[in-house]
Parts: structure tokens; C-alpha cells; sequence
């Protein structure tokens, strides 16, 4: 069905971002330096986003649905869920407003969230793909934006593109007052890509970034362990960067890939040293990979084609390692992310959930698959990087944000590499910052291999 017919509707329960029925939230902190007036006019924001969406989005203005053993997104030309926009204004310091932005509170500065699992009990949720909370300051120092997202719809690089495409339409309404002669710079498409010509049935693949759950132990797609997990920000400074640039192109892999190794060793012989017992367990490696160049898939989708790579060893293997040599083990798990593996990873997924819907139908509760943050290895590196995405060129025509704040993911092992604001993915001419989440009682300091990046703790 073509886009302008009344009603259009695809599937996403062969994406594997279904997989991830969360929100996730980004936070953009804005400094009025000149303390101008209209600093984010919030009719300028509202109108430019309901005409992003309803002109080039119309699946965000869209509905989930649940029927007929598929989640699909639903939408209309003749009827819109625009986007929820709420606002605050504080009686605070700017200074005080940027700690809050570090810190990432969300409760006081990301819209409120409904659950965002998709459930056929309940087929029409009321479940809103993008919310945005404005918040400004009486001093009218600065604004932050709270941006939230539901990761079924769009992964992180369709999210950024979307992004980039709402500041630039804000930019020029805000400078020309129409968008007669506007384009937006990234094009949106939807859907996933049809990927079935790589199925090669004389290759088989073990997908360990994926298991196999009671649904009785995990009510949520995502769920936090028991301990208390803090987030420490490692902070790598130029220097050290050429450094691992040099070291990676000496060995023949990526920084990416170098610095995954340094990462995974780091926290391997920590965790071993806390913990002698552990040696011969599993320590698993994962990064999440976008497979679109190696597979031929237009960067134009919206829905990208995201593959995790994955590698496991014992926990002792790893800390005994060079770095050298647990990037080449990196450089491998990637590497293997061809298209064939990508075939065969979504093969798995949309098999799994097809028993997951067989089983409902019949009145049984069976295996559901999820992600790796439920994996039980002893010692998990969940790596997302995002260092190359346009994060801080979002300018809504009132300059570019002092700091872009990621999610905070409350889960052992998660890490992400992410720019700060004057980093070039492509001359590493600025700090790059990691954000490591391990449970309260390590000490990332003890490390000998992490000790040397500067680092802060956010609880």
C-alpha cells in the first residue's frame, strides 16, 4: 500500500529493534550566551516538528499495533499522532541546570513515558514513538531539550538523521519564516530491507548476542540485575587517542577495534582480580554493528540494518591477553558481520518470535528471546558506539548545544563511546568520552589499563 492511501501500515517484528522495546532519551543542553529573546521559541519548535513529521515522518504520527501474530505501524493521511510536547520553567543557575544535564536526570528534564512494550494483550497501546520536554530557565540562560524515542521504530542512527533533519527545518523556518525552498538534508525511508537474497543455507552461525528467557524472570525487554549499577565516564584525550590510532594501524585493525580490546581487557582482569572464582567462566564481547556498507543497503534506510558482533572467551583468557591480541579478536567478531551472518541473525530473531506468537496462540508461555543485557556471562562488554553520528550539529537556528547528554542504560557491562563537543570521528582533534556502567563495588580506578583516562561517577 502506497503512502498516500488512507491507511499504510508495515511490519517490524522482523526488525531485530523490536527486540529493544524501550525509550530511550537524549538530552540537549542549549547556552544563551547573548541572552537573546525567542531563545527556542517554543511555537517555532512545535510547528517545525508537526511539519517534519506529518510532511516527511508519518510513521512517528503514526500507531503501534498488535494483531495477527505482527507488530505493525499503522498511519493515515487524514489523521495524525503528533508528537506530545510538554515545558517547564525553572528557578535555577545555569550552572546548576548543567549538572542536572550531566547527571542525567531524567525525571526532571525528559517527558514522562508509558510503557513501551508491545503486547498483544493490549493490541492498540497507546504508545507515542517521539515525546519531547522543553525546559527553560527565568534567567533565560539556557534551554534543554528532552528527547524521547521508541528504539521499535528507529535505532540510533534513524534517530540522529531524524534529528538532524528537524533542526535544520527549525533553522530555516526560524531564518525565512516558510519552508518553500527547504529540503531536509537526510532522507527518510521505512521499512526494513529485504535481506533474503544473503541466506546461504550451507552456512550456520551461533548467535550468543542473543538468549533464550522465561518470561517469568523478565517481565520487561529490559530489566536492571539486583545490584546498583553506577555509570563512570572515562574520559580519552587526544594524545591517547593517536596513540591507539597509531597502535591499531601497526596490528591492522580499527581505532574502533583497539579501543573495544582496551575496554574489554580493562574490565576482565579487574573483574578477575575481585574475583579469582570467576577465570573459567564466559566473558562475552558485543558491538553493535551497521552493516549497511558490506551489504549493499542504501544509507537511506531508516531502519538500518544493525548487526551485533559478538565473541566470548573465559574471563581468564581475556585478561591474560594482549590488547593486541584481543583486538584482532574484535577485528574478527566485526569482521564476520557479513551479510550471510546478517541473514542468518534475522533468521533467528524472526523464527524465535514466530514460536514466541505460535506459543501465545495455543495458550502456552514458552522461551522469549532477548537481548545480550540479559546474557548470564560472568563479565559482559556491551559496546554502542556513536561517535560518528551528527550529534552536535543540531542547530535549531540558535547556535549548536553545549552538550548532548546519551542514555543512561542501568545495565552490567553497557558502554558507550561517545564525542564530546568539538570531536572529529575523522582526526580525533578533541577528547572522546566512554561510559561505563559496572555495579557500585568496582572501582574502575584499580584497573591499571583504565586508570590512565580520566574519569567522574555518576550514580
Amino acid at each position: 500500500m502506497t503512502a498516500d492511501a488512507p491507511e499504510t501500515r508495515f511490519s517490524i517484528s522482523n526488525n531485530p529493534s523490536y527486540l529493544y522495546q524501550a525509550y530511550f532519551s537524549y538530552i540537549l543542553e542549549y547556552k544563551n550566551g547573548t541572552q537573546a529573546d525567542g531563545f527556542f521559541d517554543l511555537e517555532l519548535l512545535k510547528k517545525s516538528l508537526n511539519i517534519l513529521v506529518r510532511k516527511h515522518y508519518k510513521p512517528v504520527a503514526g500507531w503501534f499495533q498488535a494483531r495477527n501474530n505482527s507488530i505493525d505501524v499503522v498511519y493515515y493521511s487524514d489523521k495524525f499522532n503528533d508528537p506530545p510536547v510538554t515545558t517547564q520553567t525553572l528557578d535555577m543557575d545555569y550552572d546548576t541546570l548543567s549538572r542536572h544535564v550531566h547527571d542525567c536526570n531524567v525525571e526532571l528534564l525528559v517527558p514522562a513515558a508509558p510503557s513501551a512494550a508491545i503486547t498483544f494483550e493490549d493490541p492498540d497501546p497507546d504508545i507515542p514513538m517521539i515525546m519531547l520536554k522543553v525546559t527553560y530557565l527565568e534567567s533565560n540562560e539556557a534551554v534543554v531539550l528532552g528527547v524521547t524515542y521508541h528504539h521499535s521504530l528507529m535505532d540510533g542512527t534513524a534517530f540522529w538523521m531524524f534529528m538532524a533533519n528537524w533542526s535544520a527545518l527549525c533553522k530555516h523556518l526560524h531564518e525565512h519564516g516558510d519552508i518553500t525552498e527547504f529540503d531536509i538534508p537526510h532522507p527518510p525511508t521505512f521499512e526494513f530491507p529485504d535481506i533474503s537474497h544473503f541466506y546461504n543455507p550451507s552456512k550456520t552461525f551461533e548467535h550468543p548476542e542473543y538468549i533464550l528467557v522465561n518470561p517469568s524472570q523478565f517481565s520487561k525487554r529490559l530489566q536492571p540485575g539486583p545490584e546498583k549499577i553506577v555509570e563512570t565516564i572515562l574520559e580519552i584525550s587526544v594524545e591517547q587517542q593517536q596513540a591507539l590510532r597509531q597502535q591499531a594501524r601497526d596490528i591492522g585493525v580499527s581505532f574502533t577495534e583497539i579501543l573495544c580490546a582496551v575496554m574489554w581487557k580493562g574490565i576482565n582482569g579487574l573483574r578477575l582480580d575481585l574475583d579469582p572464582e570467576i577465570g573459567s567462566k564466559s566473558s562475552l564481547y558485543t558491538c553493535t554493528v551497521n552493516s549497511r556498507t558490506r551489504a549493499g543497503i542504501s544509507n537511506n534506510v531508516c531502519a538500518s540494518p544493525v548487526t551485533i558482533a559478538s565473541r566470548e572467551q573465559t574471563v581468564a583468557e581475556i585478561a591474560a591477553l594482549e590488547v593486541c591480541d584481543i583486538a584482532q579478536l574484535v577485528h574478527q567478531a566485526i569482521g564476520k558481520c557479513t551479510g550471510e551472518y546478517l541473514s542468518s541473525s534475522y533468521r533467528y530473531l524472526h523464527q524465535q518470535f514466530k514460536q514466541e506468537q505460535d506459543d501465545r496462540c495455543n495458550g502456552q508461555v514458552g522461551k522469549k528471546v532477548m537481548c545480550v543485557f540479559a546474557n548470564s556471562a560472568s563479565v559482559k562488554c556491551v559496546i554502542a558506539t556513536s561517535r560518528t553520528f551528527p550529534i552536535y550539529s543540531t542547530d535549531f537556528g540558535f547556535g549548536t548545544p553545549e552538550y548532548v547528554r546519551p542514555p543512561y542504560w542501568p545495565y552490567d557491562g553497557s558502554m558507550r563511546i561517545w564525542p564530546t563537543p568539538l570531536y572529529d570521528a575523522r582526526s580525533s582533534n578533541a577528547p572522546l568520552h566512554v561510559y561505563v556502567c559496572q555495579p557500585e563495588h568496582i572501582d574502575l580506578s584499580l584497573s591499571p589499563l583504565l586508570a590512565q583516562f580520566t574519569k567522574r561517577n555518576i550514580d
